[in-house]
């Protein structure tokens, strides 16, 4: 499934799912810096949309609702995305205030909170992704100790797995490669290993039958890509 389709699967997945305000507050405020959010920093990052919660509900100090950007829901763990446009924030020093307080709150109730600005989402989403990467790594790595797919799946397999997905599930060797800063013989080797264990189909072309690209045939959903 390609990245827009899932996209919008998702989202009509969390508004089946919601009622009254909460469904609301989906439609509205999914906008365009949360779409930039999911699909150039958290597809890439991750490889499926599976486990992250738009305009998810929490309360503030005073008891009250609001909805956060983001939620992701790691076991007990609660980590918000919150994206921040300075049109909406930074000219309004009272909405500004109040943001910075409601985040602040949250994190007091054991809350992981990430602040991203949505110009910097816009013109160097590379620097996002890279500093996300680092800072849930103690959380994927909790996630994959807690799964299934992390016994069957080495660190590397999964890797390459979600980089099939986020590529409409193909993968080629050289420039998974080239991403990984790895030897290309070394890609072609676990994913040899994915196809023995029915994740990768190879897929050859030519009167040679030589493999070039190999195909990741699981879900998106699998808690294997954690």
């Amino acid at each position: 499934m390609s990245l827009e389709k899932e996209h919008e699967q998702w989202i009509r997945d969390h508004l089946k799912r919601r009622k009254g305000e909460r469904r609301d507050a989906l439609k509205r405020g999914h906008g365009y810096g949360n779409r930039l959010f999911a699909e150039r920093v958290w597809w890439r990052l991750v490889g499926h949309l599976h486990g992250l919660h738009p305009e998810y509900e929490v309360k503030d100090w005073r008891g009250r609702p609001y909805f956060v950007d983001f939620m992701w829901l790691v076991g007990a763990l609660y980590i918000v995305f919150e994206i921040m446009d300075f049109g909406s924030h930074g000219t309004d020093r009272s909405k500004y205030r109040m943001d910075l307080n409601r985040g602040l709150y949250l994190q007091t109730q054991g809350y992981l909170v990430f602040y991203i600005s949505l110009d910097e989402l816009k013109e160097n989403p590379d620097f996002i992704l890279s500093s996300l990467r680092s800072a849930l790594a103690p959380y994927f790595l909790s996630t994959n100790r807690g799964s299934t797919g992390h016994n069957r799946h080495s660190r590397m397999e999964r890797e390459l797995m979600r980089i099939a997905v986020r590529h409409d599930r193909i993968l080629r060797p050289a420039e998974a490669a080239e991403e990984l800063e790895i030897h290309p013989t070394t890609v072609v080797k676990h994913c040899r290993t994915l196809v023995e264990k029915g994740k990768f189909r190879a897929i050859a072309k030519g009167s040679s039958r030589r493999v070039t690209t190999y195909e990741y045939i699981g879900t998106v959903q699998s808690p294997d890509l954690f």
